[in-house]
């Protein structure tokens, strides 16, 4: 059976990309299964995951790619990657494709939601239109084979709430909801940027087009 690297060490994120390609005709590999690979540190005692690339792109598409055409290479396997973030509109599209570094490397989530708490409030701008967004790239050694974007408009909460999904999810409100997508449960699955992206993958992914 082939194999397929999905490449992220979220475990939020591969909860809600593995049941999307369940099914396929491929064996679905993570990133923890490559340990070590390329980095020379493997030891009996200790085994260092792989060194992730560098993100360097100005868009999610173009880190997405970056990143998938970064693991192909190190791995030798098909590989998908995806970058993600929130867009909020009355922030200039921040944290955009700096929502996982917003607030620096060390930040949790609920200070990163302070922090643009704050700055909403600096501009006097609450309840501001937000998206999330979410880029997909397949790759396979120097070939990017397909990308796909999936995208969910909504509006910042006036307070986090709601326990489940993980990330922006307690800030984001989806109107059809009427809820965060912290609330919605299984529900965000049916409509989430990352659902929209996958899914158009997993339509390639059967559509019979050479892969390798």
């Amino acid at each position: 059976m082939r194999k397929l690297l999905i490449a992220t060490t979220n475990r939020g994120k591969l909860e809600e990309i593995v049941p999307i390609l369940e099914g396929l005709p491929f064996e679905l590999l993570t990133l923890a299964d490559f340990p070590g690979k390329g980095t020379g540190l493997r030891t009996s005692t200790e085994t260092r995951p792989l060194d992730p690339p560098e993100e360097t792109g100005r868009t999610f598409a173009e880190n997405a790619r970056g990143k998938a055409l970064y693991y192909t290479q190190l791995t030798g396997e098909l590989t998908v990657a995806e970058d993600s973030g929130l867009v909020i509109e009355a922030l200039g599209g921040a944290p955009g494709i700096e929502s996982a570094r917003y607030g620096g490397p060390h930040a949790s989530y609920p200070e990163k939601f302070g922090l643009i708490y704050d700055a909403l409030r600096s501009r006097n701008a609450f309840d501001s239109p937000a998206q999330f967004v979410c880029a997909v790239a397949l790759a396979s050694r120097r070939r990017v084979l397909f990308e796909s974007e999936g995208a969910i408009d909504g509006r910042i909460a006036a307070e986090p709430k709601g326990e489940h999904g993980f990330g922006y999810d307690p800030i984001f409100f989806y109107p059809p909801f009427a809820a965060t997508l912290a609330e919605a449960g299984r529900r965000k699955s049916e409509v989430s940027h990352r659902a929209v992206a996958f899914r158009a993958l997993r339509r390639f992914l059967t559509s019979g087009e050479r892969v390798l």
